[in-house]
């Protein structure tokens, strides 16, 4: 099993990765990414310590690997993978969100249902899914993607806009693979991967074969460039101050092609808009990755509870009837996602390849409510929190000032904790709602999977209407215009 310094030692490597107009060739090293670095590098060291049975022997290869990255054949299988998935959201306390685990299950549900790829005598895409496959299980690789295109032009696609490649699309092959240029957005954590997964989530059509391709580079392959957004949490004092943002910055990145090579064995989607379709919602693609994200989604929440709860009990206000109706409704809506994540596992099924996926009436369910969930923990967060997330002093560095030093720890506390604790826990609330990293997380569950109308699209789409139709059709043939009464229909009902 692939060790935290051996992973650490792999994204070392040199790379194209630019932040504020300069290469970072060493990643793990750099300020802006050396806190989720290391915390995905602790990912990697749990999942090599047997006492966290993280580990299973992968039916695909015969050898140990990550239960993160395997195929679920059964419910067991599934809950198996949830209680390792949960092992690495407890690490990150659900704010990484695009950890190696994320991607892993896209793969598995693309190698459980490989048949969808297909080939031909001479490209055998379907392999070449298995076989990438396989290396994730045997080299615990952290895959990250960009399926979505630029914001160039929203009305249409890319084959419609007039300006070719600036979504990335294949403007060569040879007999060795295909060349890439253009731009993708979105690549949340690539600069912290080994391999980019790039596809396009975003439906195609004819005329757009140049752009409908999915394939695998990687993050140091020659051409490929990655433009990262502002860090967070990179101040000397931020383990304190940004307790959150040091940690778990995983970092958003637009990816930049400049005629990368991709060999044929790493190609899996050419040119077929249909089959690129198929590859994320025929397969178990689509809901394992997303079952992965709602068990994040489910820890996060549930560590966002627990902070409210904290500050009320530091204040002394937890007594409080209408504290107490906050923090029931905090404990309400934490409760629904998980209570939903668990009951998609506990009525799972088989597709059509023999993948066991999660009950997509409850996944996709709990998803369309995210964006309204997670806005609403905030505003409640900061109503319990109230001005003390902005009375606090400017840094870590005040407590030692001898001027002010004094005051701080005399007048900044509470009866229960001192000056420090209290800092402590405000300056992590504030990093929860008010921070820039607090800012984009909000923004980031709320297109966590989509715009809105897309994700309650996955929703309407998957619920399975037979069940309450036939409800509503059994009750409609239950009486006639000339029923009696009510309680004569009642008993037909009932009969």
């Amino acid at each position: 099993m692939r060790t935290g310094d051996e992973y650490l030692s792999a994204i070392a490597r040199p790379r194209s990765v630019y932040l504020n107009g300069e290469r970072i060739e060493n990643v793990p090293a750099h300020p802006a990414f050396r806190g989720p670095a290391r915390t995905i590098a602790g990912f990697f060291d749990s999942a090599a310590d047997p006492a966290n049975g993280m580990t299973y022997v992968a039916p695909e290869t015969g050898r140990e690997a990550n239960r993160v990255f395997g195929v679920p054949r059964s419910r067991e299988d599934l809950s198996a993978r949830r209680e390792a998935i949960e092992l690495w959201a407890d690490a990150s306390q659900g704010f990484i969100g695009r950890g190696p685990e994320h991607v892993g299950g896209f793969f598995a549900g693309f190698a459980g249902g490989a048949d969808v790829f297909g080939g031909s005598p001479d490209r055998d895409y379907a392999e070449n899914v298995r076989a990438f496959h396989r290396r994730i299980l045997d080299e615990s690789l952290f895959v990250s993607y960009t399926i979505l295109p630029p914001q160039f032009d929203r009305s249409t696609s890319a084959g419609g806009w007039d300006d070719e490649f600036i979504q990335a699309g294949v403007v060569d092959e040879s007999s060795q693979g295909i060349i890439v240029r253009g731009s993708m957005a979105l690549g949340t954590a690539a600069p912290l991967s080994d391999y980019l997964f790039v596809s396009c989530i975003k439906p195609l059509a004819a005329g757009d074969e140049l752009y409908a391709n999915s394939f695998v580079v990687p993050i140091d392959a020659p051409g490929l460039r990655l433009i990262c957004r502002k860090a967070y949490g990179t101040d000397p004092t931020a383990a304190y101050d940004y307790p959150l943002s040091s940690r778990f910055d995983e970092s958003d990145c637009f990816a930049v092609f400049d005629d990368v090579f991709v060999p044929w064995e790493h190609v899996f989607v050419l040119g077929d808009p249909d089959r690129l379709r198929e590859q994320f919602f025929r397969t178990s693609a689509h809901i394992l990755g997303n079952a992965q994200a709602q068990v994040r989604f489910a820890t996060k929440l549930k560590f966002l509870l627990g902070v409210a709860r904290k500050i009320t009990q530091v204040n002394g206000i937890d007594r409080l009837p209408p504290v107490q109706d906050k923090l029931g409704e905090l404990a309400s809506l934490a409760s629904l996602v998980e209570g939903m994540t668990l009951a998609a596992e506990v009525s799972s099924g088989k597709d059509e390849f023999g993948v066991e996926r999660p009950n997509p009436r409850f996944l996709y369910g709990i998803m369309a409510q995210q964006q309204d969930l997670y806005p609403r923990m905030l505003q409640i967060l900061r109503d319990l929190s109230g001005v003390g997330v902005l009375q606090l002093p400017s840094s870590a560095a005040d407590f030692d000032s001898r001027e002010i030093g004094p005051d701080i720890e005399r007048y900044i506390r509470s009866p229960s904790v001192n000056a420090e604790e209290r800092v402590k826990l405000f300056r992590l609330a504030w990093d929860l709602v008010g921070s820039e990293f607090a800012g984009r997380h909000q923004q980031y569950e709320l297109f966590y999977a989509g715009a809105p109308f897309i994700v309650r699209g996955y929703a309407f789409r998957n619920y399975g209407y037979d069940e309450p139709l036939a409800r509503v059709d059994a009750f409609l043939g239950s009486y006639r215009r000339d029923t009696a009464s009510a309680s004569s229909a009642a008993r037909v009902a009932t009969s």
